[in-house]
């Protein structure tokens, strides 16, 4: 195939991503008022409850067997590599914009946290119809590749809600802890007494019983090893949401592997003769809403932003979350991956590295948006940043999709 006739291949699925995402987008304005806040919660609850999990766990015990669960080990760690190299990138484009310390956290998740699943099932559907696909037969291609896509998007999850929460989360600490140590510079409370704070400039130079000094340290005692171990555990705990590292998505990711790699169970659900067919079809029916849901949602999200002041946001930080996600990172997986296939380390299956490949060419994660509502920093801006950046992705995920297939292809 010629470039052109990739990169027309390519613009298909990401042409059917943007018209149901205008969809989503029209039927959250206030002309129709279908999908408002409320109707995007429901919806939402449905996708991350019953949807996500059915998809993940029906794809996953279909196409998942013993020997491809050998194969499939350099996927969280080429996750984990784009969210440690995102970082990097990231810290360096806060240093370089000067990024408020409100919009840190923000900009850091932008960076580095891509939107690893819900975009590749969208796509990578549409690309296994087209003709000309290097993916083979459309069935087995499209099989496959919901497989890979939904454990991209179950693993992206874990890392999702470990790694770019708790930046989010500490980011937003860390922003009101500044003010907090302002204001504890300009008072000093009064010792044994119901009056209010007293300001040093009104203390003073020496000490009298109006103004004391804070009180040192009771002298620290051998603390147990089971008292410190429990304290090191609340601490881990308090740095880690488990419930939502171990997200229905996640739990299904298990469920399917399971299914999948036990012959027995698998045997009595996959196939045209298998007593329990019923469960797996029921559930497949039923993931099969999680794509359009998805991708409603995310149109009347980014309604939001369009409605937004884009002065809430520098251009420079805009434009550096862009170039991170549509330049840098492309350009470094592509070397990672082809590096990592030389070496024998990836399976030499093209919708594979393809999907290896384009998990560095996506936009920012939408879950990033819902951790900035749930700290209540950087709401607006996020929005902003959102639109720019899922509007380019109709040119930057095309170009790049044609250019991995023109590299899987050649």
């Amino acid at each position: 195939m010629g470039l052109l006739e990739l990169f027309v291949t390519a613009c298909v699925p990401v042409f059917n991503m943007l018209l149901v995402t205008g969809v989503g987008s029209f039927l959250a304005s206030g002309f129709v008022g279908i999908l408002t806040k409320e109707a995007r919660k429901h919806l939402n609850n449905l996708v991350f409850y019953v949807f996500n999990p059915c998809l993940i766990a029906a794809y996953l015990a279909k196409t998942i067997t013993m020997e491809s669960l050998g194969k499939l080990w350099f996927m969280p760690v080429n996750i984990l590599l784009g969210f440690i190299f995102g970082l990097i990138f990231g810290w360096i484009v806060t240093k370089i914009t000067r990024t408020p310390a409100k919009l840190k956290g923000l900009v850091l998740g932008c960076c580095s946290a891509g939107n690893v699943g819900n975009i590749f099932l969208i796509i990578i559907p549409a690309l296994c119809k087209e003709k000309g696909s290097p993916f083979g037969a459309p069935d087995a291609c499209q099989s496959y590749g919901l497989a890979y896509s939904s454990l991209s998007l179950a693993i992206g999850a874990v890392f999702l809600w470990s790694i770019a929460y708790n930046i989010i989360r500490v980011a937003s600490q860390a922003s009101e802890g500044d003010g907090d140590a302002q204001t504890n510079q300009t008072t000093v409370l009064i010792v044994g007494s119901d009056a209010e704070p007293v300001s040093e400039e009104e203390c003073p130079t020496f000490h009298t019983n109006e103004c004391a000094l804070p009180l040192l340290p009771p002298n620290k005692s051998k603390v147990p090893l089971s008292d410190r171990a429990r304290q090191f555990l609340s601490s881990i705990t308090g740095w880690i949401d488990f419930r939502k590292l171990f997200a229905p998505s996640t739990i299904a990711v298990i469920v399917g592997l399971i299914l999948g790699a036990v012959p027995l169970i698998k045997n009595s659900l996959i196939g045209e003769n298998a007593p329990l067919r019923a469960l797996q079809e029921s559930a497949e029916l039923i993931g099969g809403a999680a794509v359009p849901a998805v991708t409603l949602i995310m149109g009347g999200n980014l309604l939001k932003g369009v409605r937004g002041r884009a002065s809430v946001v520098q251009p420079s930080v805009i434009a550096g979350v862009i170039a991170v996600r549509y330049i840098l990172l492309p350009l470094l997986g592509t070397g990672l991956v082809k590096g990592a296939v030389r070496l024998g380390l990836v399976q030499p299956d093209p919708l594979y590295q393809f999907i290896l490949m384009l998990q560095y060419a996506v936009p920012p994660a939408m879950n990033i948006g819902t951790m900035t509502q749930l700290f209540g920093v950087g709401e607006s801006e996020c929005s902003v940043i959102f639109v720019w950046a899922y509007a380019l992705a109709s040119v930057a995920v095309t170009a790049w999709s044609a250019f991995f297939l023109w590299a899987l292809s050649s």
